[in-house]
């Protein structure tokens, strides 16, 4: 539980928190500022290697381990399992060291210790919530340190309780809940004052008690030769009976007390009681060797962290890894097991001067305690810093002139002190230890995301790591967290996760970049390259859909409803600004993305933006068709609104976007009268105002996409369309029951009634899209309804049917079919053509279809343009209209309807375009297809 505030802030430029100047002249000051604030921070930095980042991570390390529990360790374990978990124990230690200087050599460091590095790498979610948890167990681990400290003191100096031995001139201290209370308030505001001064003072302190450290240790390794054999007296509470021995032997340097020392020998602790095993010494001894990051936690304090936290934080490492596994060798060989398993204090009782140890225990406690203290102060300074709390932790922010965080030091001493008053914290000290793993185990998934991510920016200046080495070390601090204590284990993950919730919902959007979104390019471009569209195959088509919009304000409805048609498949939002480069100093669209992109988060909707610049809307949509999209993942389909004269409607207006609070209708100053509504988007277009494109440019879009390839769908009255009614997941008519909503589909060419074919390729494209759209989620209670068109009296009326109800079969596809008598209708178009009606032309008609879409599939069918303008009439065309619409009670939610391709010759398209929507008038939200590829199969 020695880890001390993980505090190193280092510092890259995305992670500034300072708004962007908006002129040149605040440029200019801000640029100033940024010199004076850089030029006074980097004189603020005064530590160097030695005492900002080795004498801390020492006396982290060591604390009191080194005295109270390597003769515990080889007492219970043996020579050769104690060298087997220092081993382990270090090998998990110094793959987390390799992260942190990997991670702490690729830029330029701030204070924020761990919490800085996480936060920056992961993104503010992950790092908040570690950084929270860090500061509790800083705080607690503080506590933990006075409180043992508190407890050293009074096992010499307390006055004893009444029955036990008093030694004479010593225990003078009064005893109790309130007095050890007393004592660690004065320790913990002695521990308060050192931080309050700064971090020069702490390490001056530090300094002062690295030295007697030293010198204790040193007095330690020179007692093992020249003290000699002499008996040991056992405390009184080492839980000996009547008939045990109370005497144990140091006997110097023996070979047999070696032996007997190898192997292991689980007894029962006497200061708990409880049985000892591997596992329960392993985790005792972890906890001695955790502190590795205390130096990084001075990493805003230091004056070079780069090159200072790599170097100091391996040599203390390596430093803690000899000496402990040479005074473990010392120990094994000199005590005996009875001494080392009943007398954890053994190396005060065979010191030439018993004090020197105890001033040592002392030393190390009250510096264990400083350290937790400032790294606290530390990385509640950071948090608040990054704003990621709003304004609750403003005040913490408050710095002196030498830019201590007085505020922060002073936050966490008052609740290191509400901690104290718990009395025994034995309960928490494992969690502490959990939560100090869990950001080892953070900081080499940084690492490990860093190196996965593949991302240029990533070299750092130290390189003995790889991907191995941080998977090694994330393994190895899970598994040490659940080997500790599983339920602690599992409620501090949970507790991680919760704050990591809390924080991406209610945290403010940061600039420091997300790792999460490097490892996403990495995986997709690689997975992209994979998706090879020389093996695409009918049977796992899915509609790719590009959509292009004019002005956003007036089609939301539309953008829903497509991005329910999508079933998994690509989804871009296409639009067209008229304008050239030349002449412009700047790419006017990169700036609207983000308006774009905030409009699709609102709208709930998965979509992709693509934006253009052409001098007129065809050039821009055939650039769009042309380059949108990588490898097997291109748009096959186009959507356009339909192109008539109603006056567009703006849905975005009193409309707010939730991520900022801002409105859609939000004005800001801006010189094109245009561009008012900037950063969003302009006013729709008023009844006088000109459109972008004409009409025979708007059927020419039709053409080229089908030249190029493309299905194409037009969209129609979805200003109309309400899909609030459809989520709720029914709809009630007046005069039937409760139901779901129902969606027409119409696969036959209306403005070709010579035509019979239910079957062709564009037919088939409409069936495949209306059942594409009954299995999303809001439409699952939609039913089918399939209208055919047939003559009465025909002879082939039930087998038309009875075919298509078997195709519908065979295709998997559930409709209610109808069958429309339209003699009537067909009638008009007959006359038109030669005054004659045709009556029963069913079979003729059926057998010639047959054979001219035989001869169709082997000619280029994306080369043939049939006149279908000529010899309609307006009547017709109204007939059928009304047919659609006589047959559509219930009023369906969408209707499909067969459109029909532009006739080759381009000076009839004003009046294909006029047939068209003859057709499609007042028929609510409705779809004219036309497709030009293959969608369905019958086979497996």
């Amino acid at each position: 539980m020695s880890e001390k505030t993980p505090l190193l802030h280092y510092r890259l430029t995305s992670g500034s928190t300072s708004p962007e100047p908006e002129n040149v002249h605040d440029h200019s000051k801000a640029k100033a500022g940024i010199g004076c604030l850089w030029a006074k921070e980097k004189g603020d930095r005064k530590l160097g290697v030695v005492f900002g980042v080795v004498v801390p991570t020492l006396l982290s390390m060591f604390s009191v381990v080194v005295f109270l529990r390597i003769g515990f360790v080889v007492g219970q374990a043996g020579v050769y399992q104690s060298i087997v978990m220092f081993l382990v124990a270090y090998l998990i230690i110094t793959m987390t060291v390799l992260s942190v200087c990997a991670i702490s050599t690729n830029g330029a460091l701030d204070a924020g210790g761990a919490y800085y590095m996480i936060s920056r790498a992961l993104g503010p979610e992950f790092g908040g919530s570690i950084g929270i948890m860090f500061f509790f167990a800083n705080v607690c681990g503080s506590a933990l340190y006075v409180l043992g400290l508190v407890e050293a003191i009074m096992s010499t100096f307390g006055i004893p309780e009444e029955g036990t031995a008093v030694v004479a001139g010593l225990q003078v201290l009064p005893s109790g809940y309130w007095w050890s209370l007393l004592y660690g308030t004065a320790l913990l505001f002695i521990c308060f004052i050192v931080c309050l001064v700064g971090a020069h003072i702490y390490a001056k302190a530090t300094f002062v008690i690295v030295i007697i450290f030293v010198v204790v240790l040193t007095t330690i390794f020179i007692n093992f030769i020249i003290v000699g054999p002499i008996v040991v007296m056992l405390p009184g509470n080492s839980g000996l009976n009547g008939t045990s021995t109370r005497t144990a032997n140091y006997t110097g340097f023996r070979r047999h007390t070696f032996e007997g020392n190898l192997l292991p020998n689980y007894t029962v602790d006497y200061t708990t009681g409880a049985m000892m095993s591997f596992a329960k010494v392993f985790a005792v001894m972890f906890n001695g060797c955790t502190g590795i990051m205390a130096g990084s936690n001075m990493s805003g304090d230091l004056k070079n962290p780069s090159y200072a936290i790599p170097r100091g934080t391996l040599a203390a490492v390596l430093t803690t890894f000899i000496t402990y596994n040479v005074l473990s060798l010392l120990v094994a060989g000199s005590c005996e097991r009875n001494l080392l398993q009943k007398d954890y204090n053994f190396l005060g009782d065979i010191n030439i001067w018993p004090p020197l140890v105890t001033i040592g225990i002392y030393s190390s406690t009250i510096s264990a305690a400083m350290s937790n203290l400032i790294g606290a102060s530390r990385i509640l300074y950071a948090l608040s810093k990054d704003n990621l709390f709003g304004g609750f932790l403003a005040l913490v922010r408050k710095t002196s002139l030498s830019g201590n965080p007085w505020f922060s030091v002073l936050v966490s001493w008052l609740l290191v002190q509400v901690v104290l008053f718990a009395g025994q914290l034995n309960t928490i000290a494992s969690i502490v230890t959990i939560f100090f793993l869990l950001v080892y185990a953070a900081v080499n998934l940084a690492c490990l995301a860093l190196e996965l991510a593949s991302a240029p920016n990533f070299r750092p200046s130290f390189r003995c790591f790889t991907w191995h080495t941080c998977t090694l070390g994330i393994l190895g601090s899970l598994v040490m967290m659940f080997l500790i204590n599983a339920i602690y284990a599992f409620s501090s993950i949970a507790f991680m996760l919760l704050l990591l919730m809390l924080i991406h919902y209610l945290g403010p959007i940061s600039n420091w970049g997300y790792i999460s979104q490097a490892l996403i390019f990495h995986q997709v471009r690689k997975y992209l390259l994979m998706l090879d569209v020389r093996k695409d195959h009918v049977k796992f088509w899915r509609p790719q859909l590009l959509l292009m919009v004019a002005n956003p304000r007036s089609c939301t409805g539309l953008m829903t409803f497509i991005n329910d048609l999508k079933k998994s498949g690509l989804y871009v939002l296409g639009h067209v600004k008229l304008g050239l480069l030349d002449g412009l100093p700047s790419d006017p669209l990169q700036s609207r993305y983000d308006s774009w992109l905030s409009l699709v988060d609102h709208l709930n909707i998965k979509a992709f933006v693509n934006l253009t610049l052409a001098n007129s809307v065809r050039h821009g949509v055939q650039n769009l068709l042309f380059i949108t999209g990588f490898g097997g993942m291109r748009p096959n389909t186009l959507v356009l609104g339909f192109y008539d004269d109603c006056i567009p409607e703006d849905d975005l207006q009193g409309q707010m976007l939730l991520s900022t609070g801002t409105g859609f209708d939000a004005v800001t100053p801006s010189i094109d009268r245009g561009e008012q509504r900037s950063p969003f988007f302009p006013d729709v277009r008023g009844a006088y105002d000109l459109k972008d494109l004409g009409e025979e440019e708007y059927v020419s879009l039709i053409a080229d996409a089908v030249k190029m390839g493309k299905n194409v769908t037009l969209a129609r009255n979805f200003n109309q369309f309400n899909r609030e009614v459809l989520v709720s997941g029914k709809t009630i008519h007046s005069h039937r029951r409760m139901t779901g909503p129902f969606v027409d589909v119409w696969p036959l060419n209306l403005l070709r009634p010579d035509s019979r074919a239910y079957v062709d390729i564009c037919s088939l494209f409409l069936l495949q899209l209306a059942c594409v759209l009954q299995e999303t989620r809001a439409w699952k209670h939609a039913r089918l309804r399939l209208f055919l068109c047939v003559e009465a009296g025909c002879s082939l009326k039930k087998e038309e049917e009875k075919k298509l109800r078997s195709m519908l079969k065979e295709l998997r596809i559930s409709a209610q079919v109808q069958m429309v008598v339209w003699d009537q209708v067909v009638e008009l178009h007959w006359q038109r053509r030669g005054g004659k009606v045709r009556g029963n032309l069913a079979e003729s008609a059926l057998n010639e279809e047959m054979e001219r879409r035989e001869e169709v599939e082997k000619e280029d069918v994306f080369q043939i343009f049939p006149n279908n303008a000529a010899q309609m009439t307006d009547e017709y065309i109204c007939a059928v209209n009304n047919l659609i619409r006589r047959h559509g009670a219930p009023k369906p939610a969408v209707r499909f309807l067969y459109l029909p391709r532009p006739p080759a010759d381009t000076s009839l398209y004003c009046t294909y375009l006029h047939q068209v929507d003859m057709l499609s008038r007042d028929l609510g939200p409705t779809l004219l297809i036309q497709g030009v590829t293959p969608v369905v199969t019958t086979d497996l």
